[in-house]
């Protein structure tokens, strides 16, 4: 398929799978009784999407334009001469490798937890709830992203190909489809592990940081699947607040620790070891 195809289709596809998701939603549920138009759907859908998507876009092109301009990276070509397939292939693991460990420290460092707490702070999961990622977050892991496909010579068809993919994989694994993968969930991430990232009741710093390919949880011991039950919540837990508007969001990530110290930094939550507590004594008894 040429790259003017790609770039027609690109868009249509996107959205006939966010309807297909929607329908999935309604018809399969996994959280019975969630409403479409929830509460930030408007926040997430014109800010998030639209806005912050398209402003972000033409930022990182031109980042991007900039750095070859100064490299001359692109003359290089080295991998413009593999196949369409390889190429996506290999851009789409390396990049979900990274994801995998930029995620994780985020949700471990304090200065990168600040960027990546407004994805967090929504109490509904579902297809739209990926978009709400801190603009910084997303400059960042989108420049990391496709500056290696631009710069290294790739064919242009793979960046619009991997857009869908990020897009069409974003709502799956956010979506509110009460889906069983069975052994591919230990191989492909879905939403019945993704869900329990966005948990309010967590240990530690949380679990589940893969993306696209679970492996990487399982390999690296931060795997979270416990069968036969659901989260209880979501959002940010232990009583913390958060804005509700697209700038006082990015306003509040740079408030004073002081202040997150007070009561949203992501510790061991109360909630889980009164849960654990509980499964405990239902053991015993």
């Amino acid at each position: 398929m040429h790259s003017f195809t790609w770039e027609i289709a690109s868009p249509i596809l996107i959205v006939l799978w966010a309807v297909g998701i929607i329908v999935l939603e309604r018809l399969r549920p996994y959280d019975r009784g969630q409403k479409l138009f929830r509460e930030g759907f408007f926040l997430d859908f014109f800010w998030y999407t639209l806005v912050q998507s398209y402003a972000l876009g033409w930022i990182i092109s031109l980042i991007i334009r900039f750095v070859d301009e100064e490299t001359g990276l692109t003359r290089l070509q080295l991998v413009s001469s593999w196949p369409v397939v390889a190429q996506l292939a290999f851009f789409w693991v390396t990049h979900d490798f990274y994801i995998y460990w930029f995620h994780r420290l985020q949700h471990n460092n304090r200065y990168l937890w600040r960027i990546h707490e407004a994805h967090h702070s929504g109490h509904d999961i579902d297809w739209l709830a990926g978009s709400r990622s801190h603009a910084l977050e997303i400059l960042i892991n989108q420049t990391i992203e496709y500056a290696p496909i631009v710069l290294l010579g790739a064919h242009p068809d793979v960046a619009l190909m991997k857009g869908v993919l990020d897009a069409t994989w974003g709502m799956y694994i956010h979506s509110n489809i009460d889906v069983r993968s069975g052994w591919l969930q230990y191989v492909i991430n879905g939403p019945e592990m993704h869900r329990w990232h966005h948990s309010r009741i967590y240990h530690g710093t949380g679990f589940n940081f893969a993306t696209k390919i679970a492996i990487w949880d399982w390999l690296f011991g931060t795997a979270h699947f416990p069968k036969g039950e659901k989260p209880v919540g979501y959002g940010l837990g232990d009583g913390a607040t958060f804005p509700d508007g697209y700038i006082a969001q990015h306003v509040h990530s740079f408030r004073l620790f002081e202040d997150e110290r007070q009561g949203t930094e992501r510790t061991d939550s109360p909630e889980l070891h009164a849960v654990t507590e509980a499964r405990e004594d239902s053991r015993v008894a």
